[in-house]
């Protein structure tokens, strides 16, 4: 029995492999919700979410409790759940929970741009998207990459649909496009949006209902002397 255990912990040489040993190989089945009572304009910030990952659902989050949401998640299959909070109308958070163990991402948001409110808008299309992710050479941008990452499918080759998420001083700004080829040598671009800011300010190990017992895997901690002056997510 002991040598059983001890084989089993040599075989996942880090938390990560464990955490992430089907991205890629299955499609990830994501879900979105609100903060409890959420304004109209939360409602269609989590909407526009939705059609950003290929194949997500919204669930209403009523009177829900947390440990409530994970369960149901985890009966069905979810692999991870994405929570987005406000203040007075405005998007301000986003939680990623990777299910069924963690890791869980806490990020604020920022200069979010609603689809509708960007001019000469394109159409959404479906398919699934390339990403191209830029800036995240620190081992924390790392695992922050892969948490943003591995909330998309692989895409298809001939996919016309790009989404970036770019790092510069510890804010990851996320946009959406898509191109089409206007000759052989020239490429249009059209940005379908939305488009928002995101710092990440603490991941925890578990999933989101354990927040009173999972370790912390990382936390800003602004207070520092330093804070304002290092960067987290690159080694530049």
């Amino acid at each position: 029995m002991m040598l059983e255990v001890k084989v089993t912990i040599q075989g996942v040489t880090s938390h990560v492999d464990d955490e992430y040993r089907w991205a890629g190989v299955e499609d990830p089945k994501v879900m979105i919700t609100t903060s409890r009572d959420p304004s109209s304009r939360l409602k269609m910030f989590a909407k526009e979410l939705k059609l950003v990952f290929p194949g997500a659902q919204r669930m209403n989050r009523g009177r829900h409790e947390v440990g409530a949401l994970v369960r149901a998640c985890k009966a069905n299959g979810v692999t991870d759940l994405l929570v987005v909070h406000e203040h007075r109308g405005t998007p301000v958070g986003l939680i990623v929970s990777h299910l069924p163990f963690g890791p869980t991402a806490y990020f604020t948001l920022c200069n979010v741009v609603m689809r509708h409110d960007i001019p000469d808008l394109g159409t959404m299309s479906e398919a699934k998207p390339h990403l191209i992710t830029h800036g995240f050479s620190s081992r924390l941008g790392k695992r922050v990459s892969d948490i943003l990452r591995y909330l998309f499918p692989v895409p298809k080759d001939d996919s016309h649909r790009v989404i970036t998420f770019a790092n510069q001083d510890d804010y990851i700004s996320f946009r959406h496009h898509v191109y089409k080829k206007t000759d052989h040598r020239n490429v249009e671009l059209t940005e379908v949006g939305p488009r928002f800011e995101l710092k990440l300010y603490m991941i925890r190990l578990g999933t989101l209902e354990q927040e009173a017992t999972a370790d912390v895997e990382w936390r800003w901690h602004p207070y520092t002397n330093t804070a304002r002056k290092r960067v987290f997510l690159s080694t530049e």
